[in-house]
């Protein structure tokens, strides 16, 4: 998975909770999901405060993701992510998951998301400010 444009990279951290484990005793594939889902949130809701954010709606169109190694209970994570290609209303995420206290990655994705209108709910052309702020350093 590789980044074509440079941005900005947005990091935040989380841990591992008990709901999170699964029957294997780490963290579910699904559970990495939503946590490359709320990376990209975190992404976005800090670089577009309240007051502005709410012409826009994002909607995943397709994710991909590599597990590389089980995150396990009490772990402290780090999601990283950025913006990829820019195309129309697409625009492409990249997001790795590592282990906060060694940097050992677990996890990368890459999705497709899509913007929308929130009235029409309608694709809406991701304009250049949009693109701007996402690729510049924001927090």
């Amino acid at each position: 998975m590789t980044e074509p444009v440079p941005s900005f990279r947005f990091s935040h951290t989380f841990s591992v909770v008990e709901a999170d484990i699964d029957e294997l005793n780490h963290a579910n594939n699904v559970v990495y999901v939503r946590w490359v889902q709320e990376t990209a949130g975190a992404h976005w809701l800090t670089a577009f405060p309240p007051g502005e954010r709410e012409q826009y709606v994002w909607v995943v169109m397709e994710h991909r993701v590599r597990y590389h190694k089980p995150a396990l209970l009490g772990q402290e994570l780090r999601g990283t992510t950025w913006i990829g290609e820019v195309r129309g209303a697409q625009c492409q995420r990249f997001v790795r998951i590592e282990r906060a206290a060694d940097g050992v990655l677990l996890c990368e994705a890459e999705t497709q998301w899509v913007l929308l209108d929130p009235v029409t709910q309608r694709p809406k052309r991701v304009t250049p400010e949009v693109e701007r702020r996402l690729r510049v350093a924001v927090g």
